[in-house]
């Protein structure tokens, strides 16, 4: 027998066994099976390496770990809140929570997303006062300072953050800062080494372990985060780098969302927070340690923190959002700088339409992702034909990745309405209940849309030939952007 049959029976047979296994041992959609079915029968020793570095599944992987007493503390509390809830015993702070029971219940069941009610939110939607207060925030910590963000530039704003919590860490202050290996690609060791030498603690997520080659490349912690004395928590859409001050002539303003909360919710990001860390850090911190009995009075707004990732097949954030799609009554406004939904998602969007809701979806009016941007583009062409209104963001790039309806219940944090954040990434959400504080979140939307044009049907459909090729060609790769 020759080398060559050899080799390629080695091929055959791999290939059959790695298909073998993605049909019966991993638990995918369908078409999904099917892609890189034909991926390892049309390319064999290319399909194969093309799976290690794409296709692998997380879902059965336990990523995050709990210690015993935090873990059954959290099962515990989801438990009675449960049982409260259903039993109608809940302390209502806020109307909205009425309103939402099921959708609360829903989260409490398959994310463990607590409710909590003892909240103030501040609303940020400018780089330049979000950072300003941030490290104002950083400055007056003495406790602990944990920071979690998918991308930290090496550059002036990435820096500022660097030496400050340096000058921290120096003053005897735990910090811990945590960053996504790939999206930080390149952080420069200096960067890492100034935080470290001053008695600070970093780590990378999903690090490379071979060098140029990450082949954990679709599952990235896009997750962004930080928690100061954890007593103020921080969530949403702004990175860590000068684009995000507006700073970058290709992209302009940039228009983002993210919150400060102060009270009962930042427990829930802190332990996130931690997760994510005992994920990447080889010392575990024990959650129970971190958390606050916050006594004082902060107000009454009614959040819950709900994460996301390719470990679990739940696809617990898009969920939420189709569920807030179909409990709207009046109005659905949606800001995402990537509009490429699944079917049910879509579905969702459709039936609002077809029910008269007011839907509205804001998009920037330049791409970061060219494939990305005509995909969208795509997507909102069905939407506009059934009644949806669309509106393209002109002063900069709309980054935000926002949900807001009926004036009562909102979302802001770091899940577009993609693929990539339903299933591949590590996303995170903060879900927002308030009659009175959701609704500036409407206002915010009514704000940018004197910044935008809407793009109407008939101006849609007068597009050219060449878009309509993009379109087609992106939206055919639309399930891997």
């Amino acid at each position: 027998m020759s080398y060559t049959t050899i080799i390629v029976s080695l091929i055959f047979s791999l290939n059959t066994a790695l298909a073998a296994m993605i049909i019966f041992l991993e638990r995918r959609n369908v078409s999904s099976i099917w892609m890189w079915v034909l991926v390892l029968t049309f390319l064999p020793l290319v399909g194969f390496f093309l799976y290690i570095i794409f296709g692998r599944n997380l879902s059965r992987s336990k990523l995050f770990r709990w210690d015993e007493k935090s873990y059954h503390l959290l099962k515990r509390m989801v438990t009675e809140q449960l049982t409260t809830f259903r039993d109608n015993r809940v302390n209502i702070e806020d109307a909205a929570i009425n309103k939402y029971k099921d959708f609360i219940i829903m989260n409490l069941t398959h994310n463990a997303a607590l409710l909590t009610q003892n909240n103030k939110v501040d609303v940020f939607i400018d780089g330049k006062e979000k950072f300003r207060t941030l490290l104002t925030d950083i400055e007056q910590a003495e406790k602990h300072i944990h920071i979690l963000y998918y991308i930290i530039r090496d550059d002036e704003l990435g820096n500022k953050l660097a030496d400050l919590l340096a000058k921290k860490a120096s003053e005897g202050v735990s910090v811990r800062l945590l960053f996504d290996d790939l999206g930080s690609r390149q952080l420069s060791k200096t960067f890492v080494q100034k935080i470290k030498s001053a008695g600070g603690e970093v780590e990378a997520f999903f690090p490379s372990r071979i060098p140029l080659i990450n082949l954990t490349i679709n599952f990235r912690n896009h997750r962004k985060l930080a928690i100061i004395d954890g007593e103020i928590g921080y969530i949403g859409g702004f990175n860590v780098g000068d684009e995000y001050l507006g700073l970058n002539e290709r992209f302009g303003y940039w228009r983002d969302t993210h919150l400060r909360i102060l009270g009962d919710a930042v427990n829930n990001i802190q332990t996130r927070f931690i997760q994510d860390w005992n994920q990447a850090a080889k010392k575990e911190l024990l959650i129970n340690e971190f958390r606050v009995p916050f006594k004082k009075e902060y107000g009454q707004y009614g959040i819950q923190i709900v994460s996301s990732g390719p470990d679990s097949q739940l696809e617990q954030i898009k969920k939420a959002y189709i569920k807030m799609i179909l409990s709207a009554k009046r109005y659905v406004y949606i800001q995402s700088p990537y509009f490429i939904p699944d079917e049910s998602l879509l579905d969702a969007l459709k039936i609002a339409c077809f029910s008269g809701l007011d839907v509205r979806i804001m998009i920037p009016n330049k791409p970061d992702h060219p494939f990305v941007y005509w995909a969208t583009y795509s997507n909102i062409g069905e939407l506009l034909k059934i009644g949806a209104k669309v509106y393209i963001y002109e002063n900069g790039f709309l980054h935000c990745k926002t949900i807001v309806s009926d004036d009562a219940i909102g979302s802001v944090g770091t899940a577009n309405i993609d693929v990539r954040s339903f299933r591949l990434n590590f996303e995170v959400n903060a879900f927002l209940y308030s009659d009175k504080e959701v609704t500036k979140l409407t206002e915010i939307f009514h704000t940018d849309m004197e910044h935008s044009r809407e793009l109407t049907l008939d101006q849609y459909e007068q597009r050219s030939l060449k878009i309509r090729f993009k379109e087609s060609v992106s939206r055919l790769l639309s399930p891997i952007l």
